[in-house]
């Protein structure tokens, strides 16, 4: 008597059974729903040595919490799910059907296919059925043929062809309570078995073992190199079952082929012994906890170990890259050739330069100096462009020095991870040079006004020669290192100018190092993430301490 699930609805699962609190604690699934998300919060990312098998432990642990430990520890009175489970070939869906004595899985199908699983349950289990991962994967249906107490799952291949298959094996076996493994007399001795069952000893689950299609000439031989081989594994205390070679058939195997499994999983049945199994699993999931979450941890002070060493490595840049756009600034290169093409053409069309001056105090028309001042606007936007391009080039030679610093020989592991890219890193440059310059350049006017403070006849003159924005320009011009600026500023304004063009040069150099600075701090930026500090894995080791206490 098989019923599809239909309208029969499995529950949706409620709060932890009450039942538990005398074998397990209330408190364990606080534990672990907990553990759960600071596990899930872990983020390994510097390539370190052990961060990729820490990653995959880190995976393995997420899955065994979903799949299994928290909704175990949510409902324990639900049945105990046994996954049969195998490799292709090993004839799972005919044991398993033999055991029900009723085709309830597909068997014999061409390979590859994608299989739905299939979950089966005693009717009399019904009202204690508890939606979860198994159910919410599976084909469910209900089959006196289950001893109550328990649930049989058909699990896909676990090499099957198709990776979703793989995948929903692997994720049922962590939602099963016990593990049913299935393999052949001729595949036995093959990795995946082996595989399997270390996974299944690591995360403290409950395992049977049937070895099917065993020639009867070779049945004490081939079980004999079996159970010394689950004696080398550590594994004396599994159930091994072996099923005949029954030859060439079709449909289920005899029953009394399958009795000794049925007869075991009878054993198991009804609900106390049943929930014995599920605690059983439970407390070896839970006991196996402790060492992963400790590696686990480790591994994450490991990441902020190599941070502190990366800060480090980029810090110590910081002084040198500053030092060296700074200088750049201060020894007058940011005008460069395209300044000094631009003065000569507004000097020779404008004649920006052929002033007079007489007692100290240079002479000119104000039509003259609005002249002078229009052609000054082509120069300072020449003047802006090259202080813009000196900026940006000191920002790329700092990420250019980074990413040797992070990558190159002697760098410290991990460095790769936190080396920004390039593209985006060029337009942040581009950004922030064009804005420093804008600002630099704003400031001009200022520079202007307080130089009529200090010589107020002198300069009011010379912005009558070239206006108030062509002399900002002229002051902005010998900062940025045009010599012809700076000649023809001594010449209408004497020594008045000299600070005032200092300034704005250090101004300039100021600016250039905050882009430096920018590339730096965009490194670190990467590195001061929470995930990289030094107490990240305080979580874990809280929820360690907890776990070590209940269990």
């Amino acid at each position: 008597m098989t019923q599809s699930l239909g309208s029969r609805a499995v529950r949706t699962a409620g709060r932890p059974d009450p039942g538990a609190a005398d074998e397990l604690g209330l408190t364990i699934y606080d534990v672990a729903r907990d553990l759960r998300r600071d596990i899930d919060a872990v983020r390994l990312v510097l390539p370190i040595e052990g961060a990729s098998d820490a990653e995959a432990s880190r995976g393995r642990l997420l899955a065994q919490l979903d799949e299994h430990l928290l909704p175990r520890l949510r409902e324990l009175s639900s049945p105990a799910i046994v996954v049969v489970a195998g490799s292709t070939g090993a004839g799972k869906s005919t044991l398993y059907n033999s055991l029900l004595a009723e085709e309830v899985s597909e068997a014999g199908v061409l390979r590859p296919t994608t299989r739905q699983p299939v979950l089966a349950f005693n009717p009399a289990d019904e009202e204690v059925v508890q939606k979860g991962p198994a159910t919410d994967a599976s084909r469910v249906v209900y089959h006196a043929g289950v001893p109550r107490g328990t649930a049989l799952l058909d699990a896909p291949d676990l090499d099957s062809f198709l990776s979703e298959n793989r995948t929903t094996a692997q994720q049922l076996l962590e939602a099963a309570d016990l593990w049913l493994f299935v393999t052949t007399a001729s595949r036995y001795g093959d990795a995946l078995p082996w595989q399997a069952l270390a996974r299944a000893t690591e995360r403290g689950a409950s395992v049977a073992m049937v070895l099917n299609r065993v020639p009867k000439e070779t049945l004490t031989t081939v079980r004999g190199d079996l159970l010394q081989r689950l004696r080398d594994h550590g594994m004396t205390d599994v159930p091994l079952f072996v099923v005949p070679d029954v030859g060439p058939h079709e449909g289920l195997l005899e029953p009394a082929t399958v009795a000794p499994i049925r007869r075991w999983l009878t054993l198991l049945a009804g609900p106390e012994r049943s929930r014995a199994v599920v605690v059983r699993t439970l407390k070896g999931a839970l006991g196996a906890l402790p060492a992963w979450v400790t590696a686990l941890a480790d591994a994450v002070d490991r990441q902020a170990e190599a941070a502190h060493r990366l800060r480090g490595a980029v810090e110590a840049e910081r002084a040198d890259a500053v030092a060296l756009a700074r200088d750049g600034v201060a020894a007058g290169v940011a005008a460069g050739a395209a300044v000094e093409a631009r003065w000569r053409e507004v000097s020779g069309s404008a004649k920006v330069d052929r002033v007079k001056v007489k007692n100290d105090t240079v002479r000119s028309t104000r039509r003259g100096g609005r002249r002078r001042e229009e052609a000054l606007r082509t120069l300072r936007a020449d003047v802006e462009a090259a202080a813009t391009r000196t900026l940006a080039a000191a920002g790329a030679r700092a990420h250019e020095r980074l990413r040797a610093v992070l990558t190159g020989p002697g760098s410290h592991d991990g460095g790769i991870a936190v080396v920004p890219d390039a593209e985006e890193r060029a337009a942040a440059q581009e950004r922030a040079a064009t804005t420093g310059v804008r600002a630099w350049s704003g400031a001009a006017a200022g520079a202007v006004d307080a130089l009529g403070a200090e010589a107020p006849e002198r300069v009011a003159a010379a912005v009558k020669a070239f206006g108030p924005h062509g002399l900002g320009t002229l002051l902005l011009a010998a900062a940025a290192g045009s010599d012809d600026a700076g000649r023809l500023l001594a010449r209408v304004l004497g020594d008045v100018p000299e600070a005032a063009v200092a300034r704005l040069r250090e101004d300039l150099a100021d600016r250039a190092a905050a882009v430096v600075d920018g590339e730096l701090d965009a490194v670190l930026t990467l590195l001061d993430s929470p995930t990289l500090a030094d107490d990240a894995a305080s979580g874990l080791r809280v929820r360690l301490a907890e776990l070590r206490r209940l269990t």
